[in-house]
């Protein structure tokens, strides 16, 4: 089975790569109660909460531009799918020139560096929000409510230094090559981004991690996972986005739809749904 699926936008070159697969347990979401999430998983025809590790490969002219990484193998054997995923699309990992992180959790940067703390793509410059270099940066950030994300900012920190000299902060919404910007997506994390590609009259966003579990966070934007570290704001952002892609029909992506990971944003009865391109 592929790894990826590519489309064009515009004269961009467009690969969603999926890194690996997982199952939700109910309690990832403590402020929903699971009755109501088995009554969204049944709506969708599921009996489980699933989700997808994506990154994104875009190339377009000479650049090679890396969106995201994946977990590498932190999350099982399910995952670590990416050197695979670039080796059918023949890419190597020298000819990434640019690494783009939509926020520093494990799931997105892990597949940046390798197991012993070396950067897996020597040529590339990682850029990514400065709100985000800022919290991970700061060791005292994880005590208290965050003590147990103490190891995730390790890994923050260990990838931030094995790009130290190639290490590039920008503001939430800069851009982040030629055509491509960031897009402030605040709550999941404090510089948590997604990004929007424009190219040749096409237009292709990324949602990041505003949606965790597809089957149930689009037909009811309220539902919350226990990894946003500001839940409230989270969900206000979900709903703001979700709005506007409904209004727009924009093409969208994000770190965790499921495969083909390619859609548009449709109102339902009482949310949203997913439709094909």
């Amino acid at each position: 089975m592929p790894h990826s699926v590519t489309r064009k936008i515009g004269t961009a070159e467009i690969s969603i790569i999926t890194d690996g697969a997982t199952e939700f347990p109910t309690d990832l979401f403590p402020e929903s109660d699971p009755s109501h999430i088995g009554d969204m998983l049944a709506q969708a025809g599921q009996d489980r909460i699933r989700t997808n590790f994506n990154a994104v490969l875009l190339r377009e002219g000479n650049r090679t531009i890396l969106l995201d990484a994946g977990p590498r193998d932190l999350f099982g054997p399910s995952c670590g799918n990416l050197p695979a995923a670039l080796d059918e699309l023949g890419v190597t990992p020298d000819q990434v020139d640019t690494l783009f992180a939509t926020h520093l959790h494990p799931d997105h940067i892990a597949g940046m560096i390798t197991a012993e703390g070396a950067a897996a793509f020597p040529n590339a410059t990682l850029i990514l929000p400065e709100a985000e270099r800022s919290f991970w940066g700061q060791e005292s950030n994880f005590t208290g409510a965050l003590a147990s994300a103490a190891d995730w900012a390790t890994l923050a920190r260990a990838v931030m230094e094995a790009y130290a000299d190639r290490l590039h902060p920008i503001a939430a919404d800069a851009p982040i090559a030629p055509g491509l910007t960031a897009l402030p997506l605040p709550g999941h994390t404090p510089g948590h981004s997604g990004w929007r590609l424009e190219s040749g009259g096409e237009m292709l966003l990324h949602v990041g991690d505003i949606v965790h579990a597809p089957d149930i966070q689009f037909a009811d934007p309220d539902i919350a996972i226990a990894f946003d570290i500001d839940m409230d704001t989270a969900r206000k952002t979900r709903h703001a986005l979700l709005d506007e892609l409904a209004t727009d029909g924009a093409l969208v992506t994000g770190g965790h739809l499921l495969q083909p990971a390619l859609a548009r944003v449709e109102r339902s009865t009482k949310g949203y749904r997913l439709t094909p391109p």
